[in-house]
């Protein structure tokens, strides 16, 4: 090869590899620059269909700040000082875990924190095996294919409830050590019933550290459930009349005040308008009435007999 062909093709790939480089962070500086003039602009955006979780919307702001403050600190030479983003969610069913993780995913590609923002949400059996060997290749191809996003890692304490000869605490070995070799990567998100993740995290002790993040999902208040029905309702061009409307408040407050866990709050909303739905189909059709207005409202009727047991 002559000198100065060779030469010529350092140069090209020094000029390919100096546009990248530029073109990454002129992106940095404008993602920065977006932010900078309404930097929650684009998160409420998010959570504006989010109903409740006030105080954990107020968390996850915390967090996003402190990524676009460590990209402008890097900008401007200093060290980026970006904490680890491995996260713990804590909450009852139907409180908004998977719907929040799905958030972070996507907020945290946008800023470039993460390369691609993909979701992956997995449970025990994706991840523990059959035989010695097996749980380690599963769960090292799950991490495998979440580099670049969130791992959402549902009923996380399941992966204990083996005892010590369990397939599970492998699983959490190779989890742990997969974090360590792509510390930087992905997101990895354990989730489930507050009770069980803390009873989890107490056989675990090292899990606790390498998760900084831990978010607490209260359960929703009873004017909370009525307001997701509503949107409910709407995403399905339906509505209630008034007196449904009291009579299912009433009954949304009595199961959010009962005692114990098994509430499953927004499920549960949920599932009772998805029994209203059908019910109100077999009204209608039973009936003669079938304008605009009649196939879109449910009556008390339309629910089982929770509602009237409420009334009473």
């Amino acid at each position: 090869m002559h000198p100065e062909v060779k030469l010529a093709r350092q140069s090209t790939i020094n000029i390919v590899l100096n546009e990248e480089k530029n073109k990454s962070v002129i992106g940095r500086e404008k993602r920065v620059e977006s932010h900078s003039a309404a930097p929650f602009q684009r998160i409420d955006q998010y959570f504006s269909k989010v109903i409740g979780l006030e105080d954990l919307k107020k968390q996850i702001k915390e967090i996003y700040a402190q990524v676009l403050v460590s990209e402008k600190r890097q900008e401007l030479g200093l060290k980026s000082n970006l904490q680890v983003l491995h996260m713990i969610f804590k909450g009852n069913p139907g409180t908004g875990k998977t719907t929040i993780a799905r958030m972070v995913s996507e907020l945290f590609k946008e800023v470039g924190v993460l390369e691609k923002g993909h979701f992956t949400e997995v449970d025990r059996s994706d991840l523990v095996g059959e035989y010695i060997g097996h749980t380690a290749k599963k769960t090292k191809d799950v991490i495998r294919k979440a580099l670049g996003g969130v791992l959402f890692i549902d009923e996380a304490y399941s992966l204990a409830r083996g005892g010590e000869k369990d397939f599970g605490k492998e699983a959490i070995d190779t989890i742990v050590k997969c974090m360590e070799d792509h510390h930087d990567e992905l997101i990895i998100i354990l989730a489930g019933y507050p009770e069980e993740m803390d009873h989890f995290l107490t056989i675990n002790p090292g899990l606790a550290s390498r998760f900084p993040i831990q978010l607490d999902f209260s359960n929703y208040e009873a004017v909370e459930l009525l307001k997701i029905a509503k949107v409910m309702l709407e995403d399905r061009e339906y509505c209630m009349t008034k007196e449904t409307e009291r009579r299912l408040y009433l009954h949304l407050y009595r199961m959010s005040m009962r005692p114990g866990a098994n509430f499953s709050n927004a499920r549960y909303v949920r599932n009772l308008l998805e029994e209203a739905i059908r019910k109100h189909a077999w009204r209608i059709i039973c009936g003669s009435n079938l304008k605009k207005a009649a196939l879109m409202t449910l009556e008390p009727d339309d629910f089982s007999e929770c509602l009237h047991q409420d009334n009473s």
